[in-house]
């Protein structure tokens, strides 16, 4: 039975241990600053046994899955107490500066700089669960810089997750992921911090919020110990995204302000083009 470590056992990290060692029979041992979450991942059934960072000697992966702005700190940690043999991958939804911050590590080889492409609007061990990563997509920054045996490692422990795979330079990863997701949790906040300066009556929200109100502030449930840290390591691309998001709205605003039903139709009409993105689908050029 392999030995694989999960530093951090919040929704990704603990959904990762539970499949793993569902899928491939790892002895999970678990590390995290808060014993409540030890104990909580002890009893799910998350991990097997508490360890520390002195345990890792003998542990053949280790899932960094700690908030952003520890991940590169932790990670160093990490590397200093593992062997020679041993896979170090991250899970962080921003990527350039934790592999600047590990990019002449003596151990940078161990490491593969990752990130799933999966989650739900909870947190914590008990968020956890089987199956989250199935179908979804996990993108890989920096791959030449990691061992060919190592990253094999970690593209087959992807793949056992039923992942797909993508190489991406790490500034474009970010830039991407600023837009793609970054956005959307910064909208969904303020969408439901708006409401609930606007509407005072909670019962009425209640009965009045529609499936649609649901979906689209669903990401305004999750954690803000989170969400804080990677809105601030991934600053610069949000910021730019929420200028271009800014614009758009005040524009919008303007067409409402002077009834242009004609710029109404035509921005929603064109915006309705997401859906053939989204589904993937390339676009008739004889159409």
């Amino acid at each position: 039975m392999g030995k694989l470590a999960v530093v951090g056992l919040g929704l990704i990290g603990g959904s990762m241990a539970l499949d793993l060692k569902k899928r491939l029979k790892y002895q999970v041992y678990g590390i995290d600053k808060n014993p409540e979450h030890i104990k909580s991942a002890l009893k799910l059934g998350i991990i097997d046994k508490e360890a520390d960072f002195s345990d890792l000697k003998d542990v053949e992966i280790v899932i960094v899955a700690v908030p952003v702005n520890h991940i590169a700190e932790v990670s160093q940690k990490v590397l200093d107490n593992i062997s020679d043999e041993a896979l170090v991958l991250d899970v962080g939804s921003v990527k350039n500066n934790i592999c600047e911050a590990l990019n002449k590590h003596p151990k940078r080889q161990n490491f593969v700089a990752a990130h799933p492409l999966a989650g739900t609007e909870f947190s914590g061990p008990e968020a956890a669960i089987e199956n989250l990563f199935d179908e979804k997509v996990t993108i890989i920054c920096e791959s030449e810089k990691t061992n060919w045996k190592t990253l094999d490692k970690a593209i087959s422990l992807f793949k056992k997750l039923n992942m797909r795979i993508k190489m991406m330079n790490p500034v474009e990863h970010d830039r991407h992921v600023a837009y793609v997701s970054h956005l959307s949790h910064v909208s969904s906040f303020m969408l439901g911090k708006t409401v609930l300066e606007i509407e005072k009556n909670e019962q009425a929200i209640f009965d009045m919020a529609s499936t649609g109100f649901a979906s689209t502030v669903r990401l305004a449930k999750s954690a803000a110990n989170t969400w804080t840290p990677i809105f601030l390591e991934n600053k610069t691309n949000i910021i730019k995204s929420l200028d271009e998001y800014i614009k758009n709205l005040k524009e919008f605003k303007s067409f409402i302000e002077t009834n242009d039903n004609k710029m109404l139709d035509k921005t929603m009409n064109s915006t309705n083009y997401i859906k053939t993105v989204l589904d993937g689908i390339k676009p008739n050029k004889n159409e």
